[in-house]
């Protein structure tokens, strides 16, 4: 018998189809559910009960945090109402797992580093696009074994299917979803700061853009970073124009350049190529190989599991989590600095 105990946690806002995994995955490391609380309007609701019937639904999430049992909250919310939601279970003695982004704005950002220094909880953010990709997991391993030598620059690609029609008005309010950068411009800090080893970063340059969506004009669909740290330097774009003829929501790509080699991935799919997901190409000084990566486990929900109760940091540091936020929010700013400036278009006669 496992002498593992048993993790207890709540699922507190439902607004994003991300709770589906975070709640499975828990599930799946033996975590018990002890029920969840969301909007009544909540668009993923329907799907939530239909996939997780045998968990009770609260009325009044109090009732959830008060619950001394209860160690962790997982929560997918409207983005810009997850700082307080975090903020709220932290000082009711809950460890917290957000769907991406965590925080939507750098006031957030304070308040909530605040309550997590106060209360000593984990305020988590589940970075899937490097947590949850065993082939994202498989170049860690190898940079770390010297595969490529010293990590020199990142390139990452993040494209994104908009699925317009399914999606909820909040998606296309900046001030709801916080803006490209802060949402799915996260995954791209996170590896950024993790593949280069790196505390920090500077923003060099940051630009949003609305290209085709003239209608909606609160969403942006693409956006560009250029950054640097003290030893290596990054670009990566992220947008809404994956194909509908691209049978994955996305051809995410990481090219990882190093002194001695190259790492590549194609996360999700190698486009007319080999079936599957998580492919990694590795080109070093004597060779370019494709290496399966079917079979990395993937420990986030584990390790997330042993940190709450050894009070450790290794899903992920403290220090790390924040500082995506930060860079993140810094970037966003950042443009929307830039589309201030920006002269108007002359007139047209």
């Amino acid at each position: 018998m496992s002498s593992t105990p048993i993790l207890k946690f709540a699922a507190i806002g439902l607004d994003h189809r991300h709770i589906y995994d975070q709640v499975k995955s828990l599930l799946d490391i033996g975590a018990q559910c002890a029920g969840f609380w969301s909007h009544d309007d909540s668009a993923p609701l329907a799907g939530f009960m239909e996939r997780f019937a045998q968990i009770q639904r609260f009325q009044d999430r109090a009732s959830l945090l008060e619950d001394e049992s209860i160690q962790l909250v997982a929560c997918a919310a409207i983005p810009n109402t997850r700082a307080d939601l975090a903020i709220e279970a932290m000082r009711h003695g809950k460890d917290v797992m957000m769907d991406k982004p965590g925080l939507t704005t750098l006031a957030q950002l304070e308040s909530v580093r605040k309550v997590q220094v106060e209360t000593g909880r984990i305020f988590s953010v589940d970075f899937t696009e490097r947590f949850e990709v065993r082939a994202a997991i498989r170049a860690g391993d190898l940079i770390k074994a010297g595969a490529i030598g010293k990590v020199l620059h990142t390139c990452g690609l993040g494209p994104h299917r908009i699925n317009r029609a399914s999606r909820p008005p909040w998606f296309f309010d900046k001030a709801a979803y916080g803006g490209i950068l802060v949402d799915i411009g996260s995954h791209q800090f996170d590896q950024f700061l993790h593949f280069t080893d790196s505390r920090d970063a500077r923003i060099v340059s940051a630009s949003t853009f609305n290209r085709a969506h003239p209608d909606v004009p609160g969403l942006e669909d693409l956006g560009e970073v250029v950054l640097e740290s003290d030893n290596a330097s990054g670009y990566f774009r992220v947008d809404w124009f994956t194909p509908d003829g691209l049978t994955t929501w996305g051809d995410g790509r990481l090219t990882i350049v190093g002194t001695d080699g190259t790492i590549e991935l194609r996360k999700y799919i190698d486009v007319a190529g080999r079936p599957g997901a998580d492919h990694l190409f590795l080109t070093d000084r004597s060779a370019s190989v494709h290496v399966d990566c079917s079979g990395v486990k993937l420990t986030y929900y584990e390790d997330l599991r042993a940190d709450i109760f050894n009070r450790t940091q290794t899903a992920m540091t403290q220090e790390h989590c924040f500082k995506v936020c930060e860079l993140a929010l810094t970037a966003q700013a950042m443009a929307m600095e830039r589309l201030k400036s920006k002269p108007s278009s002359p007139a047209k006669n």
